[in-house]
């Protein structure tokens, strides 16, 4: 099989394999991919920060946010596919805590939970727990799996945190031929219970740690529970999708990087980037806010400043800012060009919208008639 490198060196060529051979759901118009549009380069043109109209009309050139689920996993296909095109092998995808996609209970799929409330969090039949989060994270890797299926599943490396999350999914997806692929965790010293992580080996037989810095005892800990010396993939690995990782995780997937090079797609599910308030060094902090591309974000914006709003991007893409009013779908508000809005940008977006008597008397019946029924 030809390496993922001479694949992307060729125009197009892996770009337009999987769009012509892959469903990511069963839906025969799943891959739609919506029109780019055109992005001055960050370093050479400075942010644009524009306010839209609020209530939609007029011409539609904004990009919009997805419909519902489906759309949303169809956007997202598109949006990996772009990047693919243009050779990018170090992408962060983020979808909202807690979404539901319906891989794992396919009848939940057809039901309200597949529109886009499921996505926002705004699902109001059960708070969120670990359980579904975990399984939100599990089915969005699952869905990406099936998307790089035409690679090969022995080139498909899906990483997940700890051995607890992986049999999880070993044992959702043994059954699935459209999920193969090599399965592995990062942390290889124990299993996780209901109690937390379980730690396996003779007590008596541990060495004294000796005292070290914040990131020399997490790469350490990594290292010292595995099986056979630190982490590392498959030797014949050319897509390796990162579940959820944390700080911890973080370290080992720099290294990765640094090993595997650029020839290696690496992709971060749900990583959470913009909430890490502190990275082990500052080439951690280029390779993850700088050298890996938001190809996908779909989130809730700051809420103190901008309550109520969302903050959207599909690549190639602008971000955009939207509120989600209590009735109806999101509205946009402010579209951004390069980076991420900041929370000063999400306040002065949020202080300029005007919403009409019409919609506060809505929401407002909205809210009466929900509390008639609690």
């Amino acid at each position: 099989m030809v390496p993922i490198t001479s694949r992307i060196s060729m125009p197009y060529t892996l770009a337009l394999f999987l769009s012509a051979t892959l469903s990511i759901i069963p839906v025969h118009h799943a891959f739609h991919t919506p029109t780019a549009v055109t992005l001055s380069s960050a370093s050479t043109a400075s942010t644009r920060l524009s306010m839209i109209n609020v209530f939609g009309g007029g011409e539609l050139k904004e990009p919009q946010l997805p419909k519902d689920v489906k759309d949303a996993i169809s956007k997202c296909r598109g949006a990996v596919q772009k990047g693919l095109e243009n050779r990018i092998s170090r992408m962060d995808v983020e979808m909202p805590v807690g979404a539901n996609f319906g891989v794992e209970n396919k009848k939940t799929s057809k039901n309200k939970r597949g529109n886009l409330s499921s996505l926002t969090g705004d699902d109001s039949e059960s708070s969120l727990t670990l359980d579904k989060l975990d399984t939100s994270n599990r089915e969005l890797a699952r869905l990406f799996v099936e998307m790089f299926q035409p690679l090969g599943s022995s080139h498909i490396c899906t990483v997940f945190n700890d051995e607890y999350l992986a049999d999880q999914a070993r044992e959702r997806w043994s059954d699935d031929i459209s999920a193969e692929c090599n399965i592995v965790a990062i942390d290889r010293k124990g299993k996780r219970s209901r109690g937390g992580l379980v730690k396996t080996g003779n007590k008596g037989m541990q060495k004294k740690k000796k005292a070290m810095g914040f990131a020399a005892k997490i790469a350490a800990e990594l290292e010292e529970g595995s099986d056979s010396g630190p982490f590392s993939l498959p030797k014949e690995t050319e897509v390796a999708l990162f579940v959820a990782p944390g700080p911890k995780e973080l370290i080992a997937i720099e290294r990765i990087c640094n090993e595997v090079g650029m020839g290696t797609c690496v992709i971060l599910l749900n990583a959470r980037l913009s909430l890490i308030d502190k990275f082990v060094s500052d080439d951690a902090r280029k390779l993850f806010l700088e050298e890996f591309e938001p190809i996908w974000s779909l989130s809730a914006a700051p809420q103190d400043e901008a309550p109520g709003c969302l903050m959207h991007r599909a690549y190639p893409g602008p971000w955009m800012l939207a509120r989600k009013p209590k009735v109806g779908a999101p509205k946009t508000i402010a579209i951004k060009q390069g980076e991420k809005f900041s929370g000063e940008e999400c306040k002065d977006a949020f202080g300029k919208v005007e919403i009409s008597e019409l919609e506060r008397g809505t929401e407002r019946l909205a809210e009466n008639m929900a509390n008639w029924f609690k």
